[in-house]
């Protein structure tokens, strides 16, 4: 019996296995699917959104998360102009130095800057989230399966305002069912310039082609680049072909 209980092992962690993962199948919904205009091999970024997902990411997420890989001056590649560039980077206090008697020291942002973390350390940031660290939101579309999908899932799949117990609230999107950041958005949390709706479902997605555009903001360019490699190679197959069909019937003569 001894040399069998190995298999027997073997196969009870499996069967807990598959039901460890069924349990959690069971807690986490899969993303809601969403059309962006972003996707696919033609897609392009919805400048409008973008800009409306930063208002949302300044006024609602900037207080605890970070968009630590983006400056201020990339904000030029989705609209914003020049003088409202400055008027961001302005807004924020960079830490910078040492100065001349080697001291670090506080000044106005500037475009070349990068988005500051709006904590002084991870613990700092965690102790401000009920002990988990808020990310950096940089590549978070990019960090998550079905990224794009994903976050706006996870905006948009609270169960309730109210935290349970243990100071977590249900989220059925959130792998466990349960995550510590309260509910970030919710119908009319900003006020939108261009008559927009703020809804929960309208911010969810315009924040999300904020991050999209920060996790790529090469994307366009990217696109561009390859649909005239394909061309490219495309008119160089035909030629190839119809130079080889010559050549073929030249040496049958």
């Amino acid at each position: 019996m001894g040399r069998y209980s190995p298999v027997l092992l073997a196969v009870v962690l499996l069967a807990l296995g598959v039901s460890f993962s069924g349990v959690m199948h069971a807690e986490t919904q899969s993303a809601v699917q969403q059309k962006w205009k972003f996707s696919g091999i033609f897609g392009s970024f919805d400048r409008s959104a973008i800009q409306r997902g930063y208002q949302v990411y300044k006024e609602v997420c900037s207080s605890c998360h970070s968009v630590s890989r983006v400056a201020f001056r990339n904000l030029r590649d989705v609209g914003f102009s020049d003088e409202e560039i400055t008027a961001i980077a302005g807004s924020y206090s960079i830490r910078d130095g040492p100065n001349e008697v080697g001291e670090m020291f506080e000044r106005p942002g500037i475009p070349a800057d990068y988005f500051p973390n709006p904590f002084p350390n991870r613990e700092a940031a965690a102790a401000s989230n009920n002990g988990a660290y808020p990310p950096d939101l940089s590549l978070i579309i990019k960090a998550r399966h079905d990224g794009a999908n994903y976050v706006y899932s996870l905006l948009t799949g609270y169960e309730s305002s109210e935290a349970d117990e243990s100071g977590l609230y249900l989220n059925r999107h959130f792998p466990g069912g349960k995550i510590a950041m309260a509910p970030p958005i919710f119908e009319g949390v900003v006020s939108y310039s261009d008559g927009t709706e703020p809804s929960v479902e309208n911010i969810a997605r315009d924040v999300v082609n904020f991050l999209q555009w920060a996790a790529e903001p090469e994307m366009e360019r990217r696109k561009k680049l390859g649909m005239k490699v394909i061309l490219s190679l495309a008119v160089g197959t035909v030629l190839f072909a119809v130079m080889y069909s010559r050549l073929y019937r030249t040496l049958l003569k």
